[in-house]
């Protein structure tokens, strides 16, 4: 017995001991508190470059601001890595509602992106017209040129008996500390569900899969086109008391037909419009949308920065957010912040001269919004590829990605993606930011952002917790993801956790250890794993 316990003592000493640097914490304490430039990033993300919809004017102007700051800051490379076709861009530049009869009243909303022009202001009369599938052609066939038109009833408006934003209290983290069930009824998306942007409705999902999804919204939208109709209007997929939730309202393909002008209405706007029409009142309205698509360049990129290792520089420990956002306001926070963040990190290892034996690689993504289209790309492109997990070298070389983007609160932890051997790991370099409300480790996972790509292939990718806020009641994909919701503290405090981390990641002297591989996924297996809408398609 006693041999056997001083051989485990042995092991246990021979065991790394992980601990955090705290004369270099302290310094990125200093440098993310005293000398902050993150809301400055936020700012010109924001309010300058506007909404950053992939293969937009928006998002090459906000990647070429990004490239010129980092350069500034002294970072060693910047460069823009395409990934693939994405399809055309698109933007708005003009967009006004006004209920015109029976009652004159401005309506809040704003067009669902890749649709079309009213090509000037159109005043028509609205109908309810449930066109849904190929067999209700026939009924509305002749029957809408010059109308515009809407598809649902009123829907109900609930009380509001929660509190729009908040922070997670201790017992919220205890919580969510503890293991999930191990026989869940649903997927684990830990504290923060996913949600999707809606766009015209097809009757459900046809039987086929996406690609009969596809074909049939593009059969109705040629519907709409070949009937004249002059403009379809939505309700906000989410009712929240006058903010409007919306997406996509068409494809990003250029093969796609451009429909008429698809737009989303504030719920309560809407369901005046969709009761005037139940009780058979006559209903105008004028309209001004002028969009435009963007068909020259179909490729999309990634941006990519690095700050070469010092002494193991082939090795590489990533940070990274996604730089595309949805078009109904200016992204902040989905996700201008974690840009914000991971430049911010870049910015303090450069000022402080802090050495990193790894390359410290961040990557600002693009297409994340329509399915994590380009961290997908970029892990099969240097990697390996997930529907046949045939890997790459440098899949052998990757320490970790870090990864923010569940809004603007400030971090309250890690998911461990199921890695519990990380545990003690990560505690370590947590534990200094005990008094800045970040103690919480947690086994179990998280998805719909751009880790969920690394860990696909069984590398080690990770989402931090965050404080809630008013992210999903009011800024998620809506027209009030602005600069306002952001809180400068919680961005100072996730830049100097995500800076340390990164830090710690760099010059540790072993690999972090991984889960065993996860076995292929074909294409046809990973529909909802990720994206804040559909998976990409197989490439």
């Amino acid at each position: 017995m006693r041999t056997k316990l001083l051989a485990l003592a042995t092991a246990l000493l021979a065991y790394p001991q992980d601990k955090a640097n705290l004369y270099v914490v302290h310094q990125i304490k200093q440098e993310a508190m005293q000398n902050s430039k993150v809301m400055d990033h936020v700012f010109w993300l924001t309010d300058v470059n506007g909404h950053r919809l992939t293969n937009s004017p928006g998002f090459t102007k906000a990647a070429e601001w990004v490239k010129k700051r980092l350069t500034e800051y002294g970072v060693d490379e910047v460069k823009f890595e395409k990934w693939g076709e994405f399809g055309r861009g698109w933007t708005f530049h003009n967009f006004s509602a006004h209920l015109l009869e029976p009652a004159y009243s401005p309506l809040i909303g704003y067009p669902n992106a890749w649709t079309g022009s009213t090509n000037g202001p159109v005043e028509a009369e609205v109908i309810m017209a449930p066109v849904r599938v190929e067999a209700d052609f026939a009924k509305w066939k002749g029957k809408l040129k010059g109308k515009m038109i809407v598809m649902e009833p009123e829907r109900t408006v609930g009380l509001h008996t929660l509190a729009r934003g908040r922070r997670y209290a201790d017992s919220d983290l205890a919580a969510e500390a503890m293991a999930p069930d191990p026989a869940p009824t649903s997927p684990q998306f830990g504290l923060n569900p996913p949600t999707t942007p809606g766009g015209v409705p097809t009757g459900g999902a046809p039987s086929g899969g996406r690609e009969a999804a596809r074909q049939a919204r593009a059969k109705l939208h040629q519907f709409f086109i070949d009937e004249g109709v002059a403009a379809i209007f939505m309700p906000s997929y989410r009712s929240e008391a006058g903010t409007v939730f919306a997406g996509s309202g068409s494809s990003q393909d250029a093969k796609a037909p451009v429909p008429p002008p698809i737009v989303s209405l504030t719920i309560e706007h809407y369901n005046r419009i969709a009761r005037l029409l139940a009780n058979k009142v006559p209903v105008k309205i004028k309209l001004d949308v002028k969009t435009e698509f963007f068909d020259k360049t179909q490729d999309a990129f990634n941006v990519i920065a690095e700050i070469k290792g010092t002494k193991r520089p082939d090795e590489v420990v990533m940070v990274g957010a996604h730089l595309d956002s949805w078009h109904g306001a200016t992204g902040a926070t989905d996700n201008a912040v974690g840009c914000a963040v991971a430049m911010e990190v870049l910015r303090i290892i450069k000022t402080l001269n802090l050495k990193t034996d790894r390359t410290v690689r961040l990557a600002l993504w693009s297409g994340e919004e329509q399915g994590l289209f380009g961290s997908r790309a970029y892990v099969k492109e240097h990697f390996g590829d997930i529907t046949t997990m045939k890997l790459k070298p440098d899949h052998a070389k990757l320490q970790a990605y870090f990864n923010l983007d569940n809004g603007a609160g400030k971090v309250r932890g890690v998911y461990l993606q199921g890695n519990d051997m990380l545990r003690p790991i990560f505690e370590a370099w947590l534990s200094p930011f005990k008094d800045y409300g970040a103690n919480t480790l947690t086994i179990r996972n998280t998805g719909s952002t751009d880790h969920v790509s690394f860990n696909s292939l069984g590398l080690n990718g990770f989402q931090f917790i965050q404080d809630p806020l008013e992210y999903f009641s009011t800024t998620h994909h809506s027209n009030m993801d602005v600069y306002d919701y952001v809180p400068k503290s919680d961005m100072m405090q996730a830049a100097a956790i995500i800076s340390s981390f990164v830090y710690h990641a760099s010059t540790r002297d072993e690999m972090l250890p991984r889960k065993p591989l996860p076995p292929p996924q074909p294409a046809t297996q990973r529909s909802g794993q990720g994206g804040s809408t559909n998976a990409p398609p197989a490439k």
